[in-house]
């Protein structure tokens, strides 16, 4: 069970008027450690990682995974693609309908692998943001069918190892939705029966409550759960968690903009969720951040890798702040009874793995990171102080405590970040710290400890300003085009065998039926793409509308919103239709409407579109022939290009270009042409 935080104070009467904090095993030891780790979903935050050419790619991948060289992270957290906007775009399913299975489709399956790669120990998460539709049998509701709803989520367990000799660890319910007690039953015998055992199972991904009071009243559902994990706690927990005696964890946490504030704040959240709450596991959303950052949440995460067609990534402060605790210590460590906070502000634990190592983690971070994470930290002053920790039981026959530092010094604006300064040396089993406000100190008997690094990685550079796909990838390594980011509905590379053409490569918008929704979505189908500050640009696509009578595709420009925003976005939308008209709109949804009129397209037939966009007009082509020109709303003024479809329905794309210009472009004739693509 959970013991009281206990801090020893004492004050010695020196100068400095040093405050004495005692770390002690004598009367034993506090809960295990389960680790720290990244959420890699909610939804398609790694959307552009996998686009990077080598060796950017692994490098970024050190830096996240790597033990003993950046972040080391314990744990990763992943979405299982559920076809459907979750915050950021969407990510495929390995089942678009009852009778599909393909454990191939997205990036998640390479990214676990990459991570056991280099940390075969890492501990593996699934959890559903949202389901195909078919899974509710067209209710926006899952646990209506709980059956085919478990079925559908051990089938993933199952593809991730069969497939990708992946073993999932830890598998959730529904992303911070109510939760279903007959669901997660059903779960749990649905993992048994596959041989399945060694999953365990966390509820419920979103608050305490209720699911805390719900373990208490039901004996069979708290034999089926095994963590209780919770989304932004704020580091504190409740008194009914406390009580069901389950392993607690924060497993969405941070969610805060990745600069040196942001580093802050995740340092505060890495101790204090255990000195107030008692959370053994704390999990960052996002993993990195690597989609298009005017996406909600722009650079939320551990590090930016936003611009594969640079190769440009940065190495942020959250990563050094992670490797303060990851790179000292495991899961399977436990943390000292004798942890808690400073006597003029921060906070201290202690871990060890029971064999004589202990690693000490203390923070100074000052009240003004109290509004950056969600919910806020509560705010409190933290003051320059001198603290002396005196090593007891076990520990006092540490002699030498190896020293690592950040210093984020907000007042100048040069931090330095895990900096490995000379050893400490313990005498008559105490030493004593001169702490300054913003600080991290990690203090270890761990020697292992190291500040990795690559080459610098090319500077810089905006989506280029031309820019071709033509999606004749023959084998391809991921199922989506580089550099599309689908908002809703899916967009797969497809082998068309029924065209003899030049089309026999494309890109397919391939759902059929509205998912199970977890944000707020569109009607439409739409996949962004380029540069958001982007004017005056031509868009051209062929096209290829599969659904007769009713089917419709459109190209865009100026494309303002994504993410759970979606359903609200304007820009301007060229659309054509199978009932031969077309129209132009100054909306996604197509009810504001720019100019329209006939077009003679129809379903089964190829059809290039080109759009060209210039200041206060715009203009289209159908099949080379020009066909429209209007006058445009105000806004928007910039945004991303687009494709997409009328509804959720099958349609293809080919030969997708677009031609931006700029002010740099109008003074200069050379234009820049980059597609990268990952081998």
């Amino acid at each position: 069970m959970f013991a009281p935080l206990l801090i020893f104070l004492s004050f010695s009467l020196d100068a400095c008027f040093s405050q004495t904090y005692v770390l002690n095993d004598t009367e034993g030891v506090g809960l295990v450690f389960d680790g720290i780790g990244g959420l890699s979903g909610g939804g398609a935050t790694t959307r552009l990682l996998v686009n990077y050419a080598e060796p950017y790619r692994s490098q970024i991948l050190d830096y996240l995974f790597k033990p003993n060289f950046g972040a080391s992270l314990h744990i990763l957290k992943v979405e299982i693609g559920g076809d459907a906007q979750t915050t950021d775009g969407t990510e495929p399913s390995h089942m678009h309908s009852e009778d599909d299975e393909n454990y191939f489709r997205g990036y998640e399956w390479w990214l676990m692998k990459e991570a056991k790669k280099r940390n075969p120990n890492i501990t593996l998460i699934g959890l559903p943001w949202a389901f195909p539709g078919w899974v509710g049998r067209g209710k926006n509701w899952p646990y209506d069918f709980p059956d085919v709803t478990a079925a559908y989520v051990v089938n993933w367990i199952l593809g991730a190892k069969h497939f990708h000799d992946l073993s999932i660890d830890y598998i959730g319910i529904w992303n911070e939705r109510n939760f279903d007690s007959k669901y997660i039953k059903l779960l749990r015998y649905t993992l048994d029966k596959s041989g399945l055992e060694s999953v365990r199972i966390i509820a419920s991904d979103n608050l305490w409550e209720p699911i805390a009071s719900a373990l208490q009243l039901d004996p069979e559902l708290s034999r089926v759960v095994d963590v209780i994990g919770a989304h932004y706690p704020g580091t504190t927990t409740v008194m009914e968690a406390l009580k069901t005696g389950k392993k607690l964890w924060s497993s969405e946490d941070y969610s805060t903009f990745n600069d040196n504030v942001g580093g802050g704040c995740w340092a505060r959240i890495l101790n204090q969720n255990y000195v107030n709450g008692f959370m053994t596991a704390t999990i960052s959303w996002n993993l990195i951040a690597s989609y298009y950052e005017e996406l909600p949440f722009g650079r939320d995460g551990l590090m930016t890798a936003e611009e594969p067609w640079s190769g440009n990534y940065v190495v942020e402060s959250p990563i050094w702040i992670t490797a303060h605790t990851a790179q000292f210590t495991q899961p399977g460590w436990t943390y000292l009874k004798t942890v808690g906070h400073l006597a003029k502000g921060g906070s201290y634990v202690a871990l060890t793995d029971g064999k004589g190592n202990l690693t000490i983690v203390i923070e100074t971070m000052t009240h003004d990171h109290s509004l950056c994470i969600r919910p806020p930290l509560a705010p409190y002053n933290v003051t320059s102080q001198t603290a002396t920790f005196r090593l007891k039981g076990s520990f006092s026959v540490i002699k030498e405590l190896q020293v690592w530092q950040s210093q984020f010094n907000f007042k100048t604006k040069k931090p330095s970040l895990f900096k490995h300064l000379s050893p400490l040396k313990i005498t008559d089993g105490e030493f004593t710290l001169n702490l300054a406000e913003d600080e991290v100190y990690t203090l270890t008997t761990v020697p292992t400890g190291r500040k990795g690094s690559h080459p610098d990685p090319p500077a810089s550079s905006p989506f280029p300003r031309h820019y071709e796909d033509d999606f004749n990838v023959r084998e391809a390594p991921f199922s989506e085009a580089p550099n599309f980011a689908d908002q809703t509905g899916v967009f797969e590379y497809y082998i068309n065998m029924t065209d003899p053409g030049p089309h026999v490569f494309t890109l397919r918008q391939v759902l059929t039926q509205r998912p199970i929704t977890w944000a707020a979505d569109a009607d439409q189908t739409i996949s962004v793409i380029g540069d958001y500050e982007w004017q005056d640009v031509t868009v051209t696509c062929d096209v290829f509308m599969e659904t007769v009578n009713t089917g419709g595709v459109f190209i865009a420009a100026r494309v303002d919103k994504g993410g759970q925003s979606i359903r609200s976005t304007k820009g301007i939308f060229f659309w054509v239709f199978a009932d031969g008209t077309y129209k132009v709109t100054n909306d996604l949804a197509g009810l504001i409407i720019l100019a329209e009129g006939q077009s003679g397209t129809q379903a089964g037939d190829w059809h290039t579109l080109s759009l060209n966009v210039q200041g206060q007009f715009a203009s289209g082509k159908l099949n080379g022939n020009p066909i429209w020109r209007t006058a445009l709303a105000p806004t928007p003024k910039n945004g991303w290009a687009a494709v997409g479809t009328r509804s959720f329905e099958p349609a293809q794309f080919d030969n997708f270009a677009v031609e931006a210009v700029t002010q740099d472009s109008l003074q200069s004739s050379s234009t820049q042409i980059i597609a990268v693509f990952p081998k």
